[in-house]
């Protein structure tokens, strides 16, 4: 006789239970400290930060450091050519956020990526100079320095300087990822000089010397942010820009200022959470599902049941929506966000949901409820906290790898490709394949909305949590899957971030799934509830640290305050504290 629905659905439920518990057990424990820890995608960068911490620096100094060893030792995300986002909790009690996004150059106009035809002309906005917005990591970086931070410039910039200068010996994971650029590399004589050997990819336990970049760093360490946005750095990126069609001149550097801002904020289960407002897209769609999934006793489903999978499915489907439609940057878009944010919104959105059948992303439309508006792969991401109570998430970013396949001749800066962040034109996808409307169109001036979302949540006005991930649209899926794995599910810091992971977007249809995300019966149950299901993405990178204890319900381990997870999926990274 054959199984009835209920029956097909509670075999759904345990066998997704017992393949997450297979999974987690497979996990390691996260990495504990007593005094501070330090998270990157990078394992010379995470000892540079623990570094400064040993030497009495605090979170904002090691983050700094960090944010300058990447742009030298991990050349396809860490930057000085790109820009990203700080989301800061200081011992002080006070939370703050730094926006150091890129900006377009004043001569962008809205169909500059377009041909004679009206179309989107293939690779303009994601290749080569024209595809380059201007930088503001140096900005970011030397603000929370100077205005957070209680070491020199030139200290916290020494090891980066090394690191240039003198070299690093790649490993397997560093020579795979130049490996991946190498055609781009020889098609521009300024890349290929630096990340190519005579011609050829590097291998693993060869050195790579970027004496070039270490002039700039210097130049940076001497005079600060004028070291980079004028003088002979500035001249070389307008004049490598002009000689690569790009638009940036000398007055788009002068001009360019990183703004501080007040953070998104939201409750999720009685811990605050802190991230990042528009320009981000992040902290409010972030906010938005979380605020509709404590709706739903996601404990009691059970992690991986269907009922928890479909209702998380259907809650990024609605909030994505609301991200491709209404947010841009503040300085040109009014964004929604009181009203994204608002708990009675988010029971409008469940009360959309339904419980037993898949939505479908074209049926939802921007102006029809509850979606109405109302009147008045890449990047990188690491965490760092302090024994003082200081904590800091930073995400930063080229956009792709390796950004727009250029580096600014004389400078050893690789150049961003920002620009395709922007709408190219509405309706159609981006290099994540967001769908995105007319708030996020070019503007001279304007910065790209972003999915970056560095992140922090907070128990008694203490760092709980601090979290972040590269790639694209899919980061903030999978910053939502992290909280909900520790948060509903008790998963230690690491098991939270190694749990296989699904993501929708709103548009295209399917929702990409990883690898054992689900099991067979649970894939069974959504289809016949009508989910369409896609291959995973390229894989993200978490940085994450739990404060406290390895787990929210658990005891500290010894003197062990600070719990540090690396994401496992990309092979680099390091976890370390001391």
């Amino acid at each position: 006789m054959a199984a009835s629905k209920w029956q097909r659905w509670c075999l759904g439920l345990a066998w997704a239970g017992a393949t997450a518990a297979t999974s987690l057990a497979a996990s390691v424990a996260p990495v504990g400290a007593e005094h501070g820890m330090v998270v990157t995608a990078q394992h010379l960068a995470t000892k540079v930060g623990v570094d400064v911490l040993r030497r009495g620096g605090n979170a904002v100094d090691a983050a700094v450091a960090v944010g300058y060893a990447l742009a030298v030792v991990y050349p396809a995300a860490g930057n000085l050519g790109g820009g990203g986002f700080m989301t800061l909790h200081l011992a002080d009690g006070r939370e703050t956020f730094l926006d150091f996004r890129e900006k377009a150059p004043l001569a962008a106009t809205p169909d500059m990526f377009l041909g004679t035809d009206g179309q989107v002309v293939p690779g303009r906005s994601t290749r080569g100079h024209l595809a380059v917005a201007v930088p503001g990591t140096v900005s970011g970086l030397e603000l929370a320095r100077s205005r957070f931070g209680s070491l020199p410039r030139a200290t916290l910039i020494a090891p980066a300087l090394a690191y240039a200068e003198k070299g690093f010996v790649l490993d397997a994971g560093d020579a795979a990822l130049l490996a991946t650029a190498t055609d781009a590399f020889r098609q521009d004589p300024a890349s290929a000089a630096i990340f190519l050997n005579r011609g050829q990819p590097f291998e693993a336990g060869q050195t790579l010397v970027q004496r070039d970049l270490a002039r700039t760093l210097r130049a940076i360490a001497q005079r600060g942010p004028d070291g980079f946005y004028q003088g002979p750095v500035a001249t070389a990126l307008v004049a490598s820009s002009r000689a690569g069609g790009g638009l940036i001149r000398q007055a788009d550097l002068a001009q360019y200022r990183t703004r501080e801002m007040k953070p998104v904020t939201c409750d999720y289960r009685g811990l605050r959470v802190v991230s990042a407002p528009p320009p981000s897209s992040g902290g409010v769609v972030l906010c938005e599902m979380l605020q509709v999934l404590e709706g739903y006793p996601l404990k009691e489903w059970g992690w991986g049941s269907a009922r928890a999978v479909h209702h998380q499915i259907e809650t990024m489907r609605h909030a994505y929506l609301d991200r491709n439609t209404y947010l841009g940057d503040p300085d040109f878009v009014d964004n929604p966000v009181e009203r994204l944010l608002d708990k009675g919104y988010a029971a409008q959105i469940r009360a959309a949901i339904d419980p037993a059948k898949a939505g479908v992303s074209k049926e939802l439309r921007p102006g029809v409820p509850p979606h109405e508006p109302q009147e008045g792969n890449n990047t990188t991401h690491y965490s760092v906290a302090d024994r003082w109570g200081n904590a800091v998430s930073v995400t930063y970013t080229l956009n792709d790898w390796f950004g727009a396949k250029v580096t600014a001749a004389g400078t050893g800066v690789l150049l961003n490709n920002e620009m395709d962040d922007f709408t190219i034109k509405p309706g159609v996808p981006n290099l994540y394949g967001l769908v995105q409307g007319q708030a996020n169109a070019i503007a001279p001036g304007k910065r790209p909305l972003s999915s970056m979302s560095p992140t922090l949540l907070t128990r008694g006005g203490q760092p709980l949590m601090l979290l972040g991930t590269p790639g694209g649209s899919r980061i903030i899926t999978t910053l939502l899957h992290t909280i909900v794995n520790v948060v509903d599910h008790g998963m230690t810091m690491q098991e939270a971030v190694d749990a296989p992971r699904f993501h929708q977007q709103w548009l295209p249809e399917p929702t990409n799934v990883e690898a054992f995300a689900l099991s067979p019966d649970t894939r069974e149950l959504l289809l016949a509830m009508g989910h369409r299901f896609a291959g995973p993405q390229p894989a993200n990178h978490v940085a994450a640290i739990l404060v406290g204890a390895p787990t929210l319900g658990s005891k500290p381990v010894g003197a062990n305050r600070f719990y540090g997870a690396n994401d496992p999926r990309r092979g680099t990274g390091l976890a370390a504290g001391y």
